[in-house]
């Protein structure tokens, strides 16, 4: 048996942080070298939004952030049933700011 390196990682997560930050839209803008993900959080009756954080990744940390919510999603619907969502699966969110041009 061959020895096997294990690549171990250690995440430390601050207080603050792992409260989180509720957000209820994602606005999603690319350039050819990053995508910037902006969650925002819209309050009814309120027509102005705040962006509640922002995430600039690569193409390549994007796509692989696509197949794990991919996979993790697979996984939630296989214990607790499909998702359903409200509206049409070609429903267009409104634009809040520039787009292509993070």
């Amino acid at each position: 048996m061959e020895n096997e390196q294990q690549n171990n990682i250690q995440i430390e997560l601050s207080e603050d942080i792992a409260l989180g930050i509720y957000s209820n839209l994602a606005v999603i803008a690319h350039s050819s070298s990053e995508f910037v993900v902006d969650f925002v959080r819209l309050m009814p009756g309120i027509p102005k939004a705040k962006v509640q954080s922002r995430i600039i990744l690569t193409p390549e940390h994007a796509k692989r952030l696509l197949l794990a919510l991919t996979d993790n999603i697979k996984k939630y619907e296989s214990q607790y049933g499909m998702i359903k969502l409200p509206v049409a699966p070609n429903f267009t969110p409104p634009i809040i700011g520039p787009v292509g041009e993070a």
